[in-house]
């Protein structure tokens, strides 16, 4: 696959997934209707060629399935993406082999890492066209607008590129920017996030910090800068171990920073450590309009773009969205990292529903009292990203997680309120969760639904209904017999049930 968004058009278009439309449409407000529907049946990737007010059309969409987001990641199944994790795992805490088999494998990953190293291009396509200083003009771009109360137009896949102005390390983010002049935006990250401590860095050192945005680049690049797995790696090497090949970087024009040689456009400026401006509301990803918040504000000086750019973008809100199904396929790489860092837990998964992040479903391997509450606890440290997951629900090995009937089962049968949910008060929350009485700080719920062992319970647990196995293989070995051949009763459509779960693999 050519590493670059074009290709993955390519890719797209020739396996039925992309829809080119030549009807004149509005990126305010008009695009986003249109994509939110596409993203409510699993449509296709869109690409709208005639956009009102712009010279260059828009690709939204394109992560809008899993097995899209595969294709991106150079996969076909969305399996492979366990076998990603177990590679990322095995560098992130090494471990001396104790079989020749096991050096085999960890010399084969290290490999990979050498193979992912990124390389340099020196003619970057996306330098084909530079406009620096008065010539900049932000408002050619066709940024979208997704919803009425939003407060501007924005810029959502755009690689957000900074670095520490003491070592040199660079960072690559998604943030979401705010279109504020012709050559202004403000940008909304995180205080914890990287280019946030690259400003404070900035700041006291009384510099300005540099900054690139790169749109329009490959999606599987996007997707590395997305995956805040803590391993000592630079996004560009998870990019290429993620490709299985290194990300070609041009040097930027007029800032000392590296972009994708094949971004559709660069932005290259500086923020000013303290000059901030007002950011928002826009819809976030917990389906509410977000708050009005202070800033850092960016001055771009340089623009540089490929011949006849095509503009890439996406929008949050309530699932589902683009950014839920890329959710879906880090939680496949994430589950051996978790394994690895808490033995016990089985499976894992995140739920659409609960935006991917704000419940967990995890299943244990039950050995001894206690263990689900130690398991819900160790989750909650066990990565970054799920500092901000309320609900942890702790089943056992057998339940399948991804089928909502059975867990609800086994909170319904195997749950007691009174001992087997457990709060934790108080401790540091998603600032977006308007549910929380102090805006920034909450609280988080364990339930554990696993079967209980003594001194758990004081009586002895009932004997779990199953069928008698000679007659269950007699009934299989018979069932052409009774003329049912044609029905197969391990895919039974679950919505026959009143389940909507069309979108669980």
């Amino acid at each position: 696959m050519a590493r670059d968004l074009r290709g993955f058009l390519k890719i797209l278009e020739e396996r039925g997934q992309l829809r080119r439309i030549s009807a004149l449409v509005d990126p305010d407000l008009e695009i986003a209707e249109i994509s939110n529907r596409m993203l409510q049946c699993g449509g296709p990737g869109l690409l709208f060629e005639n956009v009102k007010g712009a010279a260059y059309p828009v690709a939204v969409n394109l992560l809008g399935t899993e097995q899209r987001v595969c294709w991106a990641m150079n996969m076909e199944q969305p399996q492979e993406l366990e076998e990603l994790g177990k590679k990322l795992g095995m560098l992130q805490q090494p471990k001396p082999p104790k079989k020749i088999s096991q050096a085999i494998d960890f010399g084969k990953v290290l490999f990979d890492v050498v193979k992912a190293k990124p390389g340099r291009n020196w003619f970057p396509p996306c330098q084909e066209v530079v406009i620096e200083g008065e010539e900049v003009d932000l408002t050619k771009i066709p940024m979208i607008r997704p919803y009425s109360g939003d407060a501007g137009k924005i810029i959502t896949l755009g690689l957000v590129i900074t670095k520490d102005c003491e070592t040199g390390t660079p960072n690559v983010g998604v943030y979401r920017l705010q279109l504020q002049s012709h050559n202004t935006m403000t940008v909304h990250w995180l205080s914890v996030r990287g280019g946030a401590r690259h400003l404070r860095k900035a700041a006291e050192n009384g510099k300005k910090l540099e900054i690139a945005i790169a749109l329009g680049v490959d999606p599987l690049i996007i997707m590395a800068a997305a995956t805040p797995i803590p391993v000592d790696l630079s996004e560009w090497l998870f990019a290429g171990l993620y490709g299985g090949s290194g990300v070609q970087l041009a040097k930027c024009k007029t800032v000392d920073l590296e972009v994708p040689a094949d971004s559709e456009f660069v932005l290259e400026g500086t923020i000013t450590p303290g000059e901030v401006l007002p950011d928002g509301p826009f819809g976030d990803h917990m389906g509410y309009y977000g708050g009005v918040e202070d800033s850092p504000l960016i001055r771009f000086h340089c623009v540089t773009h490929r011949h006849d750019p095509i503009y890439l973008t996406t929008f949050s809100g309530r699932p589902p969205k683009e950014e839920a199904m890329m959710a879906i396929a880090l939680n496949r790489i994430y589950t051996p990292i978790l394994r690895q860092q808490v033995s016990e837990i089985c499976d894992f998964f995140l739920p659409m529903e609960a935006l991917s992040y704000k419940a967990a479903i995890i299943s244990i391997d039950k050995a001894y009292p206690g263990q689900a509450r130690r398991a819900a606890l160790a989750f909650w440290s066990a990565l970054p990203q799920f500092t901000y997951t309320k609900f942890v629900i702790v089943v056992d090995r057998n339940i399948n997680i991804r089928d909502p009937r059975q867990v609800v089962w086994a909170i319904a049968s195997k749950v007691d309120p009174s001992r087997d949910v457990f709060i934790l008060p108080h401790t540091p929350f998603d600032s977006l969760d308007f549910a929380s009485e102090k805006i920034g700080l909450g609280g988080r719920m364990g339930i554990d639904a696993t079967t209980k062992i003594p001194p758990e319970t004081e009586h002895e647990w009932g004997e779990a209904l199953e069928s008698d196995p000679d007659v269950a293989k007699m009934v299989e070995r018979r069932w052409a017999e009774y003329g049912l051949g044609d029905l197969n009763l391990n895919e039974v459509d679950p919505n026959k049930f009143g389940y909507e779960m069309n979108y669980i693999q």
